[in-house]
């Protein structure tokens, strides 16, 4: 059962970096492979912070409070994301802008921390919540590094070639991040029963 929660976290950890790729590879700029390894160890390092602060949470909370800690913040998180992902529909926002440049360009190693840092958001509070349920910290932080690697090359390949596809009223980057809140909302409701 332990795996399926691992499981659970690197989805949602690296569903976003997929709704990423996507808005690359729709630009035409591509992530050579060094870069996601960038991108992929620094989701890592985040994972590993997140969990080990969980962790000592969990040692100074009393009785199963840091469980109910950790459903409550995995729930807030669950939510922030799709209600980031409503809010961008609501607003006309879209990702997958396929104005982009004609020619194909490569993102460098500045722009592939910015962009590691910032995918590792999710990384770290999910973490957190890994952490305070006592989970495995090298298995989070593998899966989810490895996840981020594949997702956000799987995101460029099928951005390259998806520009504008829809899922019902959602593009294809915004549903990404749709099943990443859903999967967090899972993970944390499952810790109730």
């Amino acid at each position: 059962m332990e795996w399926l929660f691992i499981l659970g976290f690197a989805l949602s950890s690296s569903i976003d970096n997929f709704g990423v790729g996507i808005s690359y590879g729709v630009r035409k700029v591509k992530i050579k492979w060094h870069s996601n390894l960038l991108i992929a160890a620094i989701c890592f390092l985040f994972s590993m912070v997140g969990i080990m602060f969980g962790r000592w949470v969990s040692t100074i909370l009393p009785g199963v409070f840091h469980v109910i800690v950790a459903v409550i913040l995995l729930t807030l998180i669950g939510i922030r994301i799709i209600l980031l992902v409503v809010s961008q529909r609501n607003n006309g926002s879209d990702e997958l802008d396929s104005s982009g440049q004609e020619n194909v360009r490569y993102i460098g190693w500045i722009e592939s921390s910015v962009l590691g840092v910032a995918l590792s958001a999710n990384a770290l509070t999910n973490g957190l919540g890994a952490g305070l349920l006592g989970l495995s910290p090298l298995a989070i932080s593998f899966t989810s590094a490895f996840g981020s690697f594949i997702t956000v090359w799987l995101g460029v390949m099928v951005g390259q070639k998806a520009a504008n596809v829809q899922i019902g009223s959602f593009t294809l980057g915004q549903f990404g991040t749709l099943i990443s809140g859903i999967t967090i909302l899972i993970v944390a409701f499952t810790q109730i029963f």
